[in-house]
Formats: C-alpha cells, structure tokens, sequence
C-alpha cells in the first residue's frame, strides 16, 4: 500500500465530523493531530493488519 487515503470520521471531543488524510505508506502509525473545529488533540492509531483501520481516542483518555 501506498499513497494517501482520505478517512472521515468525527472528532471523540466535540463529535463535529472531520476528514483525515491518511499517509498508508508509513505503515502501522500513531500520532497526535488536533481537531480542526474544537483544537482538542487526537490521538489517530493506523493500523495496516489485513486492511487499513484508523481509531480515534482523547489524548489523556
């Protein structure tokens, strides 16, 4: 897999909904983004394992 797939989803603090561009060639990743309407931080998990998954939690939680 490579290149970056596009992944909505809502945000776990404020439930707006969000679009994420999501980078497949880094593999298995996770990292912080904040959200784009409430600025809470978002812990994103990527996971490649048979398909792409993507998990949204709070940062703290």
């Amino acid at each position: 897999m490579n290149g970056l797939e596009d992944h909505d989803d809502l945000c776990p603090w404020c439930h707006a909904p969000i679009a994420l561009a999501i980078d497949l060639s880094a593999g298995a990743q996770t990292y912080v983004e904040d959200c784009h309407v409430c600025c809470a931080p978002i812990v994103v998990q990527v996971t490649l394992d048979p398909e792409y998954g993507v998990t949204l939690i709070r940062e703290g939680d």
